[in-house]
C-alpha cells in the first residue's frame, strides 16, 4: 500500500472534521466520516457540500466517503485517524481508537488546547500520535441540502513533524497542511486567539461584527495580556500563529478602530456570518470547551501564582450560560 492509498478515518466529524474529510475525498484520498447521528442523517440525504473564503464551492456525493456512527466499524482497517472531536470526548476517543483502530494506526489531534495529543497518548495503546493545529472557522449549515460546512477564515493546518508524507497526504486544495518543529508553542498561541471564542459565544455576535467593535476588543486584549503574564510566570513561550507575535496582541487589539480596521486585515478576513464553535456548542445545549481553554490559563494561574480575574469571570458567565441551556447570554460587552 503506499500513503496516497492510506484509509484515512475522521473521529468526531462536525464542522471542522467534516471539511476535512470533504476536502482529503474531494483529492482523491479514502476517507470514513465518524459522525453522529444527526450529521449522518444529513450526510446521506444529500452528500457534502464543501465551501470556502476563496469562493470555492465543492459538491461530493455520498458515494465519494464512507459515513459511521460506530466507532467499531469506522476505526477497523484505519491506516490515519484524525482526531477532530471536542476535547472532552478525547479519552473516550482515545479508548476507541485502541479498541478498534490497528496497531500500525497514526493518530492526528486536530483539537483546540494544548493537551490533547498527550492525552491520546496515554489512551491509545502504543499507536503514535501527532499534535495538530487548525488555524480557521468552520460553520455548518445542516439545514441545506446537501450538508454544506464553510471554511470562514484563512490559515494553515500544521501538524507535528516526525511520520514521513504524512503532511504531504493531508495537504490538499482546501485543507492546506504543512509540518511544525514546535508544536507546543503553537498550541499555545492558538489558545491566546481561542479566548475570543468565549466573547463571540457570550455576545451572539459574527466574528467580524465581534472583532471590528473596540469594547470587544479590549476584553480580548485584557484576557490575552492576563493569559501572557500567567505563561512567563510558568515559563511558557507561546509561539507565533498568524499575524503579529503574541507579546503585541494586546497593543494592536487596543488600537481606535479607524487605526484597527486598517492594520489588522489579514485577521478580519472572515466571513461576515462566522461565529465560534463554543456559540455553536451554547446553541445547541452542548458542554462547551471552556474549560479546555479559559480554564488551561485558570490552572496554570493557580500553580503560578498569578490571578486572571478577567479569564475566571468570562469562564464562569460560559459555565452559567451552559447550566442555564437557553443558548447564548447576549451580553453587551459592558455587562461582562
Amino acid at each position: 500500500m503506499t500513503l496516497r492509498d492510506a484509509s484515512i478515518v475522521v473521529a468526531g466529524a462536525g464542522s471542522i472534521g467534516c471539511y476535512a474529510g470533504g476536502c482529503l475525498a474531494l483529492a482523491g484520498r479514502k476517507v470514513t466520516l465518524l459522525v453522529r447521528p444527526r450529521i449522518e442523517e444529513a450526510l446521506l440525504r444529500g452528500g457534502l457540500r464543501v465551501t470556502d473564503l476563496e469562493k470555492r464551492d465543492r459538491h461530493l456525493g455520498q458515494a465519494a466517503f464512507a459515513v459511521e456512527t460506530r466507532a467499531e466499524a469506522a476505526l477497523d482497517g484505519a491506516d490515519i485517524v484524525l482526531v477532530t472531536t471536542k476535547s472532552g470526548a478525547t479519552e473516550e476517543i482515545g479508548r476507541q481508537i485502541a479498541a478498534h483502530a490497528p496497531a500500525h494506526a497514526i493518530v492526528v489531534s486536530l483539537q483546540n488546547g494544548v493537551d490533547n495529543a498527550d492525552r491520546l497518548a496515554s489512551t491509545v495503546d502504543g499507536r503514535r500520535v501527532l499534535a495538530g493545529m487548525v488555524p480557521f472557522n468552520v460553520v455548518q449549515q445542516e439545514d441545506e441540502i446537501p450538508f454544506r460546512v464553510h471554511r470562514a477564515s484563512e490559515g494553515t493546518v500544521l501538524i507535528e513533524r516526525g511520520a514521513s508524507g504524512i503532511s504531504s497526504l493531508l495537504n490538499v486544495e482546501g485543507f492546506a497542511t504543512t509540518t511544525h518543529a514546535d508544536m507546543r508553542s503553537v498550541q499555545w498561541g492558538k489558545l491566546l486567539f481561542n479566548l475570543n471564542n468565549a466573547l463571540v459565544a457570550l455576545s451572539d455576535l459574527p466574528l467580524a461584527t465581534e472583532l471590528s467593535d473596540r469594547h470587544w476588543r479590549l476584553l480580548l486584549a485584557a484576557q490575552i495580556a492576563e493569559a501572557l503574564t500567567v505563561m512567563k510566570a510558568a515559563g511558557i513561550k507561546p509561539g507565533r500563529v498568524a499575524g503579529p507575535p503574541p507579546a503585541l496582541l494586546p497593543t494592536i487589539l487596543r488600537l481606535p478602530d479607524f487605526l484597527f480596521l486598517r492594520l489588522a486585515k489579514r485577521m478580519l478576513a472572515i466571513d461576515p456570518q462566522a461565529r465560534s464553535s463554543m456559540w455553536e456548542d451554547l446553541q445547541r445545549g452542548r458542554r462547551t470547551e471552556i474549560d479546555e481553554l479559559q480554564g488551561t490559563i485558570l490552572r496554570l494561574a493557580v500553580k503560578s501564582g498569578v490571578r486572571a480575574p478577567l479569564v475566571e469571570r468570562i469562564a464562569g458567565l460560559v459555565r452559567d450560560a451552559e447550566e442555564r441551556g437557553q443558548g447564548s447570554p447576549k451580553l453587551s460587552a459592558g455587562a461582562i
